[in-house]
């Protein structure tokens, strides 16, 4: 496959290299597109919520929990720890009769420090109001919430929830691999940082997932990506290229980051789901690869669109002055 590369330039001398794989495939596994190597296997990471998100419906937790749209969102969401968002999740926690300890994922900073693009010198903290760190405010909290949900509403137990071996676990590795066109006992499985397993398969098994989710048509699918497209403000938040690629093309875009230089897509009108993976892990070098993969596939930005600044990234010093760019070099290879 074709090299596919982003590269950060600092006073117009190369600074770093970053090799990425890249798959896009139709529901029943066409690949059309790829760069690098489509068949490594990846761990979703975060990118794997929107599917993890799944048996919360078809099972019917989000019925008989009146569940949002909005809640939904945040359940396959790593937002940015806005206050709206933490309040909200907050206010489904509370009427599942659950409290922050039953979280079992930890506190971190919020990620809009680590994934936001500013414009000129203004901070994007200094724009919208960030809870402090907490399990609440975890970037994984709505999703956690909604493992509570799904383990209430079947009667399992609810501590250890997020372990593996627990039916909380199973029932998103099924969803997972329903998507993806493999056995659920084919998936790899790890440890993600929020303490939830994390599931390793295909590159090009991963956007066959994300072209099923989107294109099928199931009562679940059609539910979650509902949720994730008209709140896209709650799957990620403020300047974070999945909220922005979702409001820039309402109801054509399902856009899903992960850790470690992972992103999931799909082009809901063209039957597509992309899967990348950026090689040594850079999650800042995914968003100009994603935008990038985007453009090569014919899909045009709205005039005036944001979308320009993650196409080539501005690198910033301490004094959040601009010292450099990141912009993608290469091809994807049409198959």
């Amino acid at each position: 496959m074709s090299d596919f590369l982003v590269r950060a330039y600092r006073g117009g001398m190369l600074d770093s290299e970053h090799r990425v794989s890249a798959a896009v495939c139709h529901p029943d596994g066409t690949l059309v597109a790829a760069a690098g190597a489509p068949e490594r296997v990846v761990i979703t990471r975060s990118a794997a919520k929107p599917f993890q998100a799944l048996p919360l419906v078809a099972d019917g937790a989000a019925e008989r929990f009146a569940v949002s749209d909005e809640e939904l969102a945040l359940a396959c969401a790593s937002h940015n720890s806005e206050r709206r968002q933490v309040e909200i999740v907050a206010g489904w926690l509370g009427r599942l009769g659950c409290g922050e300890h039953d979280l079992a994922c930890g506190p971190h900073r919020a990620l809009i420090g680590d994934f936001s693009v500013p414009v000129g010198t203004t901070r994007p903290a200094d724009e919208v109001e960030i809870a402090p760190p907490s399990r609440l405010a975890s970037n994984c909290s709505g999703k956690h919430t909604g493992m509570l949900a799904l383990a209430q509403h079947h009667g399992w137990e609810t501590a250890g929830y997020h372990v593996a071996g627990h039916p909380v676990q199973t029932r998103a590795r099924e969803a997972l691999a329903g998507c993806a066109g493999l056995a659920p006992d084919a998936l790899g499985e790890g440890v993600d940082g929020c303490g939830v397993v994390a599931f390793a398969l295909p590159l090009r098994s991963m956007a066959r997932a994300f072209a099923t989710i989107a294109t099928v048509g199931d009562d679940a699918s059609r539910r979650v990506v509902r949720a994730m497209t008209k709140h896209p403000e709650m799957v990620a938040g403020h300047r974070r290229l999945c909220t922005e690629l979702m409001q820039a093309y309402p109801g054509r875009v399902l856009a899903k980051v992960g850790a470690e230089g992972v992103y999931g897509a799909a082009l809901l009108d063209r039957q597509l789901g992309i899967a990348i993976k950026v090689e040594d892990g850079s999650s800042p070098a995914a968003m100009p690869a994603l935008v990038a993969v985007l453009d090569q596939l014919g899909l045009e930005r709205p005039a005036g669109s944001p979308l320009g600044r993650f196409a080539e990234l501005a690198l910033l010093n301490t004094r959040w002055e601009t010292v450099g760019v990141m912009r993608v070099e290469g091809e994807l290879s049409i198959v």
